[in-house]
């Protein structure tokens, strides 16, 4: 399939380059220290969260964008945020109207947002790929150019100028771990860094319940992924496209999958450890090399591609992750109907040093006897082994104690 598609070249990205200069804010890649402690590997940050519109999507509208003809004034997108607030922003600074449609379900933020940088927002549909064909037909009824969130070589080499800037700050880059949705920021990356470091090792990392760039890769054609399910809304797509599979098998090294347990803990630990705000589509490489699906020892560079996250979406992410994480516990206990049982089990779980958040007495239930009560607790603990050491503790005193 490859064989039929024109792959886009470094020449292509150089170009991108020279026409962002001046429009992209950077965006160094860092090392840091905490996550290559956590990693047991040197780790860098490339920190796209932090550009202009809170993702790289800014690179690739822009680019398609200022090659437009000048009589094309009307833009035409779909996209449940980031690429959305990139082409309502590029269609503002090269003075172009933008109409974007959104899922129903889209992040406040992101449409707030998108409308703010001058975009008239279209709400409907589930996924995006359903607003994606509804853009379409609303661009070919209107006479709009419609601006695809990947699939296009000007898509694709203006993403590729994150991969050209990765090959100029990282210099010792053993692997790169880029997020993959539609797969437009992956194939950039890839074009760029296997004609400049073609040591370096390229994984796109999507979320498991997204999985349809490694389900494309094994059949060798474009195959949708049923049903999409996934907290990283950014990356959750039912399929690449043509072009972009074409660069993957052609250029890509591999492609794994991350859990959204896994996604919760490393978005936990870039907020509390490295100060960082990334979405959860932005912290499925990081997600990567904490479940050990990365092997090796060598500098590893993850691309965190996005900060746009709903705070009150934010909150649930952080209780998420902390429970992915082993630092919450819920647990039932039913004991018997009887005085003092209550301030015993309290008293066991303090002299484990576990904070109690929740306590909650009921002594009606249609699992109970009628001599017995049951308990909810939800606790704070540091670690999954410190949940082992309370639960061993209540079952040696004889409780019947579920995890919830």
């Amino acid at each position: 399939m490859a064989d039929d598609l024109r792959l886009v070249g470094v020449d292509d990205i150089g170009s991108a380059r020279r026409i962002l200069d001046g429009v992209i804010r950077p965006t160094p890649a860092a090392p840091s220290s905490t996550l290559s402690a956590v990693c047991g590997r040197p780790v860098t940050l490339k920190p796209e969260h932090r550009q202009r519109t809170g993702s790289f999507k800014i690179r690739g509208a822009y680019h398609l964008l200022a090659g437009l003809d000048e009589g094309d004034d009307l833009v035409v997108a779909a996209s449940a945020g980031n690429h959305a607030q990139g082409v309502a922003l590029a269609a503002s600074l090269l003075g172009k109207r933008s109409v974007i449609f959104m899922p129903d379900a889209a992040p406040i933020p992101k449409v707030q947002a998108t409308r703010g940088y001058g975009a008239e927002v279209r709400l409907g549909h589930v996924l995006v790929d359903d607003c994606i064909v509804s853009a379409r037909l609303w661009a070919e009824e209107h006479g709009g150019c419609f601006v695809p969130p990947f699939d296009h070589p000007a898509i694709i080499a203006g993403q590729g100028t994150v991969g050209a800037e990765i090959a100029d700050e990282v210099p010792d880059a053993g692997v790169v771990l880029v997020p993959v949705g539609g797969g437009g920021l992956l194939a950039g990356i890839a074009v760029s860094l296997r004609a400049t470091r073609p040591d370096v090792r390229i994984v796109g990392v999507e979320a498991a319940g997204a999985a349809s760039m490694r389900a494309s890769l094994d059949a060798y054609e474009p195959t949708p992924f049923h049903p999409v399910h996934t907290i990283a809304d950014g990356i959750a797509i039912k399929s690449p496209s043509p072009l972009t599979l074409a660069h993957a098998l052609a250029l890509v090294d591999d492609v794994v999958s991350v859990t959204d347990d896994e996604i919760s803990r490393a978005l936990l630990l870039l907020l509390e450890r490295s100060k960082q705000v990334v979405e959860p589509s932005g912290a499925v490489g990081l997600a990567a090399l904490l479940a050990g699906k990365v092997p090796g020892h060598d500098r590893a560079v993850v691309v965190l591609s996005g900060g746009n996250v709903d705070p009150l979406v934010l909150g649930r992410l952080i209780h998420h992750g902390l429970t992915a994480s082993g630092r919450y516990l819920r647990l039932r206990i039913v004991v018997d109907d009887r005085p003092g049982v209550l301030a015993d089990i309290l008293a066991s779980v303090a002299t484990s040093g576990l904070n109690i958040l929740a306590v909650d007495h009921q002594r009606e239930g249609a699992r109970l006897h009628v001599d017995e009560v049951e308990i909810h607790l939800t606790l704070e603990t540091r670690d999954p082994a410190h949940r082992l050491e309370v639960l061993d503790l209540l079952r040696g005193r004889g409780y019947r104690v579920d995890q919830l």
